[in-house]
């Protein structure tokens, strides 16, 4: 049997706090208010579905990798705690509860479940073609919540678009900074980033335009869905915190980059759903 302690750290469970405030946040938008509570279970076993199938695929196709890597040569599957073959299963039970979550919200989120299954398994690999394997980790994780939005209203509109643009270009930009610590690594595999590519510095100066473009889509969503005063104080609070995640990691000093990357970016996504839900709920 899998401790749950390992399944745990196989699936990063505390990652969901990147992805999970954001899927929320679309769901308040699409309703105007708190939902009613069974759609909100729908939408967090559909989350919890997903995230869970992301990450056992992603670890499943990496996994001669992460072995080869000092970083991650110790994580569940290269150290043995867990065969490939029950991550299988794990994979495959998540898909299954993503899929009959989406079918219990409405027909559009059945229709496109399966589409997100195959963008999460193509994630993966596009570190091994391109640098541009940030965007589209960034446009998975925007799928939370496009994906709560569709939960919701059963269509696909405009406006949820603009909030799923922003998290592409936020987690291209945390993810650039993630990257940093596996520079060598990655060039010695022939794996893809923008820090292999084009060094620290201009990583650094990126990763700080990526959060830039994100926070002008942020700054346009009072006008989309009519936000007011509790939202704009919120995107004040984010712009401190995105100014003080680059703060914190410098060409010649990048001793607190897992502070930046887990921490700040944590701290930007609750506090974007506080303010959503203070403004739209409260």
């Amino acid at each position: 049997m899998i401790r749950i302690k390992t399944l745990l750290e196989l699936v990063r469970f505390e990652h969901t706090i990147f992805a999970l405030p954001f899927a929320f946040s679309g769901m308040i938008l699409a309703q105007g208010g708190w939902p009613p509570w069974g759609k909100v279970a729908w939408i967090l076993m559909a989350m919890v579905g997903a995230r869970t199938a992301a990450m056992g695929l992603n670890r499943i196709i990496d996994a001669s990798i992460d072995a080869r890597n000092p970083r991650t040569r110790n994580w569940s599957i290269p150290a043995g705690r867990v065969s490939l073959a029950q991550v299988w299963v794990l994979v495959a039970i998540s898909s299954v509860l993503l899929l009959l979550s989406a079918g219990m919200l409405n027909r559009l989120a059945l229709e496109l479940a399966p589409v997100a299954i195959v963008l999460l398994f193509i994630y993966p690999y596009t570190k091994r073609i391109g640098w541009w394997s940030h965007f589209f980790l960034g446009l998975c994780q925007s799928m939370a919540p496009v994906g709560a939005w569709i939960g919701i209203r059963g269509t696909l509109d405009p406006e949820i678009l603009v909030l799923g643009a922003a998290v592409v270009f936020w987690l291209a930009g945390f993810d650039t900074l993630y990257a940093i610590q596996d520079m060598e690594f990655d060039r010695k595999e022939g794996l893809h980033s923008i820090p292999q590519k084009w060094g620290i510095k201009a990583a650094l100066g990126l990763s700080k335009s990526f959060h830039a473009v994100m926070f002008l889509l942020l700054a346009l969503l009072p006008l989309v869905f009519r936000l007011k005063t509790w939202f704009i104080i919120g995107l004040i609070v984010m712009a401190g915190l995105l100014i003080y995640e680059h703060s914190l990691v410098k060409e010649n000093d990048l001793s607190r980059l897992n502070i930046a990357f887990f921490n700040m970016n944590g701290w930007i996504s609750v506090a974007f759903f506080a303010f959503v839900f203070i403004e739209v709920v409260l």
